[in-house]
C-alpha cells in the first residue's frame, strides 16, 4: 500500500507538472496517473488501495466542499437567487432527456436503458468545478455578479437530483414502478441538509469562540464534523432524506457568516490540505477508467456524448434567461458545467452489476464521458475565464 501511495504521488506530481507546462490543467495529469498505474494498465496500485478508493475519493470531495463552504458568502447566493435553483436540475434534465431520446438511435438499447444511461451521464463533477470556482473567487473574476457562487451552488445539488433519478429508473428496470415519492425527497433532502449544516455550524462557531484552540485543531474538528454529516446521511436515509454534502457546504458557509476571520484562516489551512487530497482524488478516479471500454465505444458513443453536452449547454442558457449576466458570462457558466468524473466513476458500473442488458454500453459511454469532459471542462475554464469574466478591479 505504501508503495502504491508513493508512486501515485510521485507520478501525479510529475504528470501534473508536465500538463501545466503544456498549458493544460494539472488534473489531466492526475487522471492520466490513475489510468496508467491502475488495474487496467500497469496494475501498480495495490488492491488494498483500490478497495478503499471510494472512501478516499469521498474524503477528498468532503475537503473541497468544506473549503467551498468557508468561501461561500450567503449574501452572494441571495443575490443570485432563481438561477442557482434552476441550475440544480434543468441542465441535467436536458441532458437526461436528450440521452433517452437519442441513445436508442446510436445503440441497440431500449428507452428505459437510455434513461438509465442519461442519469449516469447527467451529473456534473463538483470535484472538478469547485476548486476552479474557488480560484476564480480568490482572483476576483466574476465576483460582481456572483458567477462562481452560482456554479458552485448548482453543482452541489445537481448530483442529488441525478442520483435519485438513477435509482428510480434502475428500480423501474427491475420491475418496480417509477418512484414519484423519490422526487419529492429531493427538496426535503436539500432543506434537512441545509438545516443540519447550519445548526452544526452555529455550534462550532460557539465552541471556537469560547474555547481557545489552534487553527489546526479547529480544522480537525471541522473535518470530523463534515465526516459525521456525510455518515449521518446514510444512517438516516431509510427514514429522512438528507444531503450530507450540502450540509457540509452549509456548515462552512455558516462559520463564514458568523466569524469571517476564523473562516478565512481555516480556508487557508484547507487550501493546503487540498493539495494531496486533489492528487489522490483524480488519480483514483483515473484508476476506475477501463480504457478498453472507451476503445470499443467507437464514433457512436463519441457522437452521443457531444450531442448530450450540446443540449445540456442549452439547458444552462435556459436557466440564465432574464438574469443580469451578459452573453460571455452565460457562455462561461455553460463551459463550467461540462465536467463529469466522480459520479460517473461511482455509478457507471452499477447497471452492469445489476443485470441491465445495456450495462456494458452504459459503462463504456460513462468512461468516455469522463475522458472527454473532465479535461475539456477544466481546460475550458482555465482558457476562457479571463476573456469571459470581469475581474473585480475592473468593475
Amino acid at each position: 500500500m505504501l508503495f502504491s501511495i508513493a508512486i501515485i504521488i510521485i507520478c501525479g506530481l510529475i504528470l501534473s507538472g508536465i500538463m501545466q507546462r503544456c498549458k493544460l490543467p494539472g488534473l489531466v495529469g492526475m487522471l492520466l496517473t490513475g489510468i496508467i498505474l491502475g488495474p487496467y494498465t500497469l496494475r501498480l496500485i495495490a488492491p488494498e488501495v483500490l478497495a478503499i478508493s471510494a472512501d478516499l475519493r469521498q474524503i477528498a470531495l468532503i475537503i473541497i466542499l468544506t473549503r467551498a463552504g468557508l468561501a461561500l458568502d450567503i449574501h452572494d447566493l441571495k443575490r443570485v437567487g432563481r438561477p442557482a435553483i434552476l441550475m440544480c436540475f434543468i441542465p441535467a434534465t436536458f441532458e437526461i432527456t436528450a440521452t433517452t431520446i437519442f441513445a436508442p438511435l446510436f445503440f441497440p438499447i431500449t428507452h428505459l436503458e437510455a434513461a438509465i444511461m442519461g442519469t449516469v451521464l447527467g451529473a456534473v463533477s463538483p470535484a472538478v468545478i469547485v476548486p476552479k470556482m474557488l480560484t476564480l473567487m480568490e482572483r476576483g473574476y466574476g465576483k460582481e455578479k456572483s458567477v462562481p457562487q452560482l456554479i458552485m451552488a448548482g453543482a452541489a445539488v445537481d448530483d442529488i437530483y441525478v442520483i435519485i433519478l438513477f435509482t428510480s429508473f434502475l428500480g423501474m428496470y427491475g420491475g418496480s414502478s417509477f418512484d414519484i415519492a423519490g422526487l419529492g425527497r429531493i427538496p426535503l433532502a436539500i432543506i434537512t441538509g441545509l438545516g443540519t449544516g447550519i445548526v452544526i455550524g452555529l455550534v462550532l462557531v460557539k465552541v471556537f469562540q469560547t474555547i481557545p484552540l489552534r487553527d489546526t485543531v479547529k480544522v480537525l474538528i471541522l473535518l470530523s464534523a463534515a465526516f459525521l454529516l456525510v455518515t449521518l446521511e446514510g444512517a438516516i436515509k431509510p427514514y429522512v432524506p438528507l444531503s450530507g454534502l450540502l450540509a457540509v457546504m452549509a456548515l462552512g458557509a455558516t462559520i463564514l457568516k458568523r466569524d469571517a476571520v476564523v473562516a478565512k484562516r481555516l480556508s487557508r489551512k484547507y487550501s493546503k490540505l487540498w493539495v494531496p487530497a486533489e492528487l489522490l482524488l483524480f488519480a483514483l478516479v483515473g484508476a476506475t477508467v477501463d480504457t478498453s471500454y472507451a476503445a470499443k465505444a467507437g464514433l457512436a458513443a463519441l457522437a452521443l456524448v457531444f450531442l448530450a453536452l450540446l443540449i445540456r449547454i442549452s439547458g444552462v442558457f435556459v436557466c440564465l434567461i432574464k438574469t443580469p449576466l451578459n452573453i460571455k458570462e452565460r457562455l462561461f457558466c455553460a463551459i463550467a458545467y461540462l465536467p463529469k468524473a466522480t459520479v460517473q466513476a461511482a455509478i457507471g458500473g452499477i447497471p452492469l452489476t445489476q443485470g441491465v442488458s445495456a450495462g456494458t454500453i452504459i459503462l463504456t459511454v460513462a468512461v468516455l464521458a469522463i475522458l472527454i469532459t473532465a479535461p475539456l471542462g477544466a481546460i475550458g475554464v482555465d482558457a476562457t475565464y479571463k476573456k469571459l469574466l470581469k475581474p473585480l478591479s475592473k468593475c
